[in-house]
């Protein structure tokens, strides 16, 4: 006898997840934990998306929402220009003009801290969800930031982390830090140059490779069994009254009992049939490697510059940079040199004019500032995206609360600000 949900229909036995990144994969794992079989499709591979090149930052502490008040100090003008941390390029697209105009009316402290607020129980179980994933056997490390230093010129600009660690606070996230000038961060970090003056040391965040870490997840998936197809794009999927039938590009055909879209910057295509109105945008990230003389201990965050750093391996991957436009859209050399020419003063010894792994991905952003996790107008497909900058960080919470409506038919309390249908 299957076990069933409480309206008394059977738990899915059966379920297909479109999107083999972080937040797919971790929701095919989960649903393995209660039993559940799982075959995963992609129409390109594992982390191949927004999942590779990111800055791999597992950092709850300071997971929050992308529509905030320093967005709208930008001004119109700065948002226009291809060096700006934050590009709008200008678009008549109808999604794209109701994306800008609600991230902008998100763009106000009241509207920030009802978000926050909503994050903070997430933000919360993220760190115990990757270290269930290392306990089910996924074979990656997650690394202590031994220092996650966020560095500043000046300690007046460091004052917008500092007042936003205390509204994080108010919202009762949990962090702690501490305020250091900059001889004293470079004393921990001697790859921050002498422009540095002031800085801020966060306790008890985290980091991964997160290409190398998607892939053991993949590897486990199939090592419990699972199944991961790519190289195929679903077309559609057909709501049936036995399940849902998936249909490739190839024409093939197949029923699931349920199907979970997690494919990222492209979730609103396949979902708006069943009802998720809300406009999913690429908010595409640039990164790349460089040597570097003194490799740091952990993450170095330039919050003014919007340039993220993380060893891995024995490089230091840069990462930067918000540009709103098509996720399929070439790599724009323009993003890449505004990031080398922000993150030069503030870099000592990093070989910045010998780059590689140069590369673009797209985060799936909400004009409200929070992902998308849950049932749709079907109960019989879900969807899992929209974390903006966090996928990385919120990718197996997710799996793992999203794993356990599908079976149990019961959405769990952290997951009702995120309703795809809201």
């Amino acid at each position: 006898m299957h076990a069933a949900t409480p309206a008394g229909s059977p738990a899915p036995q059966r379920v297909a997840v479109v999107g083999a990144g972080m937040v797919g994969l971790a929701t095919a794992w989960f649903l393995q934990e209660r039993g559940v079989e799982v075959t995963v499709i992609d129409r390109d591979g594992v982390a191949a998306g927004a999942s590779w090149g990111n800055a791999g930052w597992l950092t709850p502490g300071i997971a929050t929402p992308l529509p905030e008040p320093a967005v709208l100090k930008y001004g119109l003008r700065a948002v226009l220009s291809p060096s700006s941390p934050v590009y709008v390029p200008p678009s008549a697209n109808p999604d794209f003009l109701k994306f800008v105009t609600g991230f902008t009316r998100n763009s106000t402290m009241k509207a920030w801290k009802k978000a926050m607020g909503s994050l903070v129980p997430v933000n919360d179980l993220s760190l115990q969800s990757f270290d269930l994933l290392r306990g089910g056997g996924v074979d990656a490390e997650t690394y202590e930031a031994k220092s996650f230093t966020a560095a500043y010129r000046t300690a007046d600009e460091r004052q917008t982390l500092l007042e936003e660690i205390e509204h994080i606070h108010a919202s009762g996230g949990d962090i702690t830090f501490d305020v250091l000038t900059g001889d004293e961060a470079r004393s921990i970090e001697p790859a921050l140059s002498d422009n540095i003056g002031a800085a801020i040391v966060l306790h008890g965040q985290r980091f991964i490779n997160p290409g190398a870490y998607v892939s053991a997840l993949a590897d486990s998936v199939i090592d419990r069994g699972g199944k991961i197809l790519t190289g195929s794009a679903i077309q559609r999927i057909s709501d049936t009254p036995t399940g849902v039938l998936l249909t490739s590009d190839f024409g093939v055909s197949e029923h699931y009992d349920a199907v979970v879209v997690a494919t990222g910057a492209w979730l609103g295509q396949m979902a708006r049939e069943f009802g998720v109105k809300r406009v999913v945008q690429a908010g595409r990230g640039y990164s790349f490697s460089v040597a570097v003389d003194d490799l740091p201990n952990g993450p170095v965050y330039f919050p003014a510059a919007r340039v993220a750093c993380t060893p891995v391996g024995d490089r230091l991957r840069v990462a930067g940079m918000m540009e709103f436009r098509k996720p399929e859209a070439a790599l724009d050399h323009r993003r890449i040199q505004a990031i080398v020419e922000a993150a030069r003063p503030l870099l000592k010894g990093a070989d910045l004019d010998h780059r590689q792994d140069e590369w673009v991905g797209s985060r799936p952003c909400t004009a409200d500032g929070l992902p998308l996790i849950g049932a749709t107008k079907s109960s019989k497909v879900f969807v899992a995206g929209g974390h903006g900058m966090w996928g990385i960080t919120l990718g197996p919470v997710t799996g793992r609360l999203l794993a356990e409506q599908i079976v149990t038919g019961v959405a769990p309390e952290q997951l009702a600000p995120f309703d795809p249908l809201r």
